[in-house]
Formats: C-alpha cells, sequence, structure tokens
C-alpha cells in the first residue's frame, strides 16, 4: 500500500476531523466515508454527517445540505462500494451494535414501503439477514417491484419480435396495432353524414404483418452476481422471462460468481429467480462462459449475452480461452457491462478490450436496445 492509499484508509476511519492531517477525499472515496459515517456517526457527536459525495453536515444542527441516506440507499451503497469482508462487519455492527433493523426485521415498514428499484436491490442485499415472516413480505414487495418493470419492457422488447408491418397487402386479422386509419376513411366517405357530421365506419382496413420464420435461436444469458451489479441482475431475470414468452428463442439463464445455478427453469418467474440471488462474493467469468458452451446445440444459432463487469476473480487466460473458442465456432457474444435503464456501467476496461479484440461484441445495453440487436441477428 503506498502512502497516498494509507492516508485515504486513516481518513476514512478517523472522519472528517483527519482533513488537516491526512487530506479531503474525492469520488468514491467521499462516497465510501459517507456510507461510514452514516452508521459509525451515532457513536457520538465527534464526526459530522456526510451525505452525499463531497457534502458535509452535522447531525445537531440545520444546514443546506443534501438530503440523509435512506437505509435502502445506504445499504445500496455500502454493496458498491466495499469488499465483502467489510460488507459483513458493517451488517454485522448495524444490527447489533446501532440496531439499524428496519429492513430486515420490521413487517410494518416493508408492508407499508412504496416498491422501487432501490428498495428492491436492498432487499437482495439483506434477504439472507431476514426471518421467514419479513422475508414473506419482502418476495411480495420483489413482485410488485417486478410486475411494474414487465408492464414498463415487455411491449419494447416484444415489438422487434413480431415482424414488420407491410403497407402493401391487407390482412382479416381486425387488431388494433394493424388498423389502417388512412385508407379506412377514404374508403368509407361514403357514409359520411353531413346532418350529424359523422362519419360511419362500414368496413375497416388493416395492414398485413410480415413474420419471420426461422428455426429456434439459443440465447443463453450469464449474470454476474457481483454487489455492483444488482440493476443488471433484476432486468436479466424480467429480460429473459420476456425472451422466455418469444416463441423464436430458447433462452436459458444462469446465475454466477465463483460457483453457478442455472435458473432456467424458472426463467418464466422472475421473482423466482430475483430471489435465488445472492449479490457479492467472487467471480468466475471464465467458467460461466465454459457452462455456455456445454449448453449450446447449434454453435452458429446461439447467441451467449455475457453480462458482467468484467472483474475476473479465476485466472483472464481461462476466460480468454473460452471466449475464443465460442466465437470461432461461429456463436455470437454479447459482453454488456451493464443491462439496465440507464446503461451506464463501470467495469474492468482492460479485460473487455481484449474481448472486442476477439470477436466478441461489447457494450451496455437497455433491455430494449438488447431485444433490438438479438432480433436483428436471428432475422
Amino acid at each position: 500500500m503506498n502512502p497516498k492509499e494509507q492516508k485515504i484508509r486513516w481518513r476514512l476511519i478517523l472522519g472528517d476531523e483527519a482533513d488537516e492531517v491526512c487530506g479531503g477525499l474525492n469520488g468514491e472515496d467521499a462516497d465510501r466515508d459517507a456510507a461510514l459515517e452514516y452508521l459509525y456517526g451515532r457513536e457520538g457527536q465527534g464526526r459530522n454527517r456526510r451525505t452525499s459525495r463531497g457534502g458535509k453536515g452535522s447531525s445537531n444542527k440545520g444546514s443546506l445540505d443534501p438530503s440523509q441516506l435512506t437505509v435502502p440507499d445506504w445499504i445500496n451503497a455500502v454493496h458498491t462500494l466495499f469488499p465483502q469482508r467489510t460488507i459483513e462487519r458493517i451488517e454485522k455492527d448495524a444490527l447489533e451494535r446501532y440496531a439499524v433493523q428496519e429492513l430486515v426485521t420490521n413487517v410494518e415498514l416493508l408492508k407499508r414501503a412504496e416498491p422501487n428499484l432501490t428498495l428492491l436491490k436492498a432487499v437482495l442485499h439483506t434477504k439472507h439477514l431476514m426471518n421467514q415472516e419479513v422475508l414473506a413480505v419482502a418476495r411480495e414487495l420483489v413482485r410488485r417491484v417486478v410486475e411494474k418493470l414487465m408492464e414498463a419492457l415487455a411491449r419494447p422488447v416484444q415489438s422487434v419480435f413480431l415482424g414488420a408491418v407491410d403497407r402493401r397487402k391487407r390482412s382479416t386479422l381486425r387488431v388494433a396495432k394493424n388498423f389502417d386509419a388512412q385508407t379506412t376513411i377514404r374508403r368509407n366517405l361514403q357514409h359520411f353524414d353531413p346532418e350529424t357530421a359523422k362519419l360511419f365506419i362500414r368496413t375497416p382496413y388493416f395492414y398485413s404483418r410480415i413474420r419471420r420464420h426461422s428455426d429456434k435461436w439459443q440465447v443463453i444469458i450469464l449474470v454476474d452476481e457481483s454487489g455492483s451489479m444488482a440493476d443488471s441482475v433484476i432486468h436479466s431475470a424480467v429480460t429473459a422471462a420476456i425472451f422466455f414468452g418469444i416463441k423464436t428463442l430458447r433462452t436459458h439463464l444462469v446465475l454466477f460468481d465463483t460457483s453457478l445455478v442455472d435458473v432456467s427453469a424458472d426463467c418464466a418467474d422472475p421473482v423466482e429467480t430475483i430471489m435465488k440471488v445472492q449479490l457479492g462474493g467472487g467471480t468466475d467469468i471464465g467458467q460461466a462462459v465454459r457452462y455456455a458452451e456445454g449448453l449450446i446445440e447449434n454453435p452458429r444459432r446461439a447467441i451467449v449475452v455475457l453480462i458482467t463487469d468484467f472483474c475476473e476473480g479465476a485466472p483472464v487466460n481461462l476466460l480468454f480461452a473460452a471466449c475464443k473458442r465460442l466465437i470461432e465456432q461461429g456463436t455470437l457474444l454479447l459482453g454488456l457491462a451493464a443491462l439496465d435503464s440507464e446503461a451506464k456501467p463501470n467495469y474492468d476496461h482492460a479485460t473487455a478490450a481484449h474481448l472486442a479484440s476477439l470477436g466478441a461484441h461489447v457494450g451496455a445495453m437497455t433491455p430494449g436496445e438488447l431485444a433490438q440487436w438479438v432480433a436483428e441477428k436471428v432475422r
């Protein structure tokens, strides 16, 4: 550890009173300080409360500082900013020393909570600490958030697989999405009533749709369970559930860290999938890619979607070798550093760049963009 890193570590231990000696904090170090202060600032009045990046406040007097962290915000920050051993110590202190137990013991609070992604991520981070009664309520909360996500994502994801409108042909399939308003009005003008100023539609007209016929493609989605990937894990489960209902695709979903679990059997039920997630721990990306190799039946009709921050814990040459084999056999490999509504990744650039040099497609996408990409490949 170099002198600069030592100063940062001491500054995080001692709090902002050590600014003059150790220097101030920026970026993620300031966020770590805010997360530590939220909990350990309860120890006494000697330290000011940091509430957000670079912001200072006081626990006993007013200010114009940003609002205090909520418990779900704080839990998510801890699991994003610290290694697993540190997370376990912070959780232990929060529960035993400072009684910060709102999410893991208070059934009534969970029942009153407004379902949202922040709360869902906090539940995933702490569900291993919940008793069965609290876990049952948490599962219902997860279900409500997932239903909202499914409602928001289903149409944009499914629509790219439905086929393009063919405006040269008519159809007897009378569904709203195919309705040809212009032709219908023009051909029913003879039924216009001047007295009531109403047009009576005797014969509605509809476009036909071009179906894209193809044998089923395999889509194998590998999802990194590390703590920083919580948003991507949630969106992956929902996206896989939508893919599962598309007839031209055969979808697999695999969660991994240093071990892996194939949850393809639960693919149609994203709530069940999400409740099996164990965020945190190490990462063996190569093992997941090798598992995908074993699932592939027709290499040239298979897509492997690898969702990870590319921070490999195992020997990276094993990952590169497995990815190279996939690409050389004709399988499409898509590496995503993020799959969520923002698509703003934080990842290992060197590993991602090397995979791209091997022929993998690498980037970050929203679920709709992923659906568009897959649809283009399977046409």
